[in-house]
């Protein structure tokens, strides 16, 4: 079954969170991630739960393959770029 991570981001520092794009988009592709959504126009119907300010959706073949890439030692050494230039809300959610 199709896993999707996705992951909303609150950029505080766009110019450094640009360094991180150009590492894991190649990155998540190496382990057959495919991005549907990175950062489009957005219109919020309901916000009772969250409040989504820009988001990224990238689907895998399974949630093990989506965690195997977050988990990864190469997806770690990157991530603190993007810690270091947003704040992010991230998950991985089974679906179809």
């Amino acid at each position: 079954m199709a896993a999707y991570l996705i992951v909303d981001t609150l950029l505080d520092n766009p110019e450094r969170y640009e360094a991180y794009k150009v590492q894991a988009k190649p990155l998540a592709e190496q382990f057959g991630g495919e991005y549907l959504v990175r950062g489009g126009a957005m219109t919020v119907k309901e916000s009772d739960l969250w409040s989504p300010t820009r988001v990224v959706v990238i689907r895998f073949a399974d949630a093990a393959t989506a965690n195997r890439f977050y988990d990864s030692a190469e997806y770690q050494a990157i991530l603190p770029i993007s810690k270091e230039s947003a704040r992010r809300t991230g998950f991985v959610v089974e679906g179809v």
